[in-house]
């Protein structure tokens, strides 16, 4: 059984990867910092009398399981409402206009052109479609080393492979993402 100690140790070693992961699945910052809070505190509640050795895969399987529930989530609260209130700030007369609160946004220091922001889009969705395709394996070794900064021996125990078979994959999903987003003509 883990100490409290060791629970948290563990929780403060995974919890700038594990906000990285799921920004990376999610894109969106604050939901997010739900999902790894939540993830952390199904950890505590549900799994506190495992041994500190099983918590790393644990809390990988609930922070996945977390990521799929808020998709769920989500896709069920889109179909069901078209949010207009999230643009709403009711002036003075306590009327909303969505022309001039986009007027505002548009004004608003920080923000940057559409070409920028549909640039930056385009390259995002080009890495993100090449990442997809890489051999399961791969993708999966790149991800774990690269995004969720595991080291080797963590992402050789989290796959079930050899230290050295991790380093292959990397390797090899390194390079043929290079090679892709090169004929793509994107230079990182």
């Amino acid at each position: 059984m883990a100490t409290e100690q060791e629970i948290s140790e563990f929780l403060k070693s995974v919890e700038k990867r594990a906000f990285k992961r799921s920004v990376y699945h999610v894109r969106d910052e604050d939901a997010a910092l739900d999902i790894v809070q939540d993830s952390m505190i199904k950890l505590c509640e549900h799994y506190s009398d495992k041994p500190a050795a099983e918590l790393p895969m644990l809390f990988q399987r609930i922070l996945s399981n977390s990521t799929l529930d808020f998709f769920r989530r989500r896709k069920t609260r889109n179909a069901l409402f078209s949010n207009m209130s999230d643009f709403e700030v009711a002036g003075e007369d306590g009327e909303f206009d969505l022309l001039e609160t986009l007027e505002a946004l548009e004004d608003s220091e920080g923000t940057e052109s559409a070409q920028t922001s549909t640039e930056r889009a385009q390259t995002l969705r080009e890495i993100d479609s090449e990442v997809q395709q890489l051999p399961a394996r791969q993708r999966e070794a790149f991800l774990m080393r690269y995004w969720e900064e595991m080291d080797v021996a963590e992402t050789a125990a989290a796959m079930g492979c050899s230290e050295g078979s991790v380093k292959t994959h990397c390797s090899r999903a390194v390079q043929a993402l290079s090679k892709a987003l090169k004929a793509k003509g994107i230079s990182l």
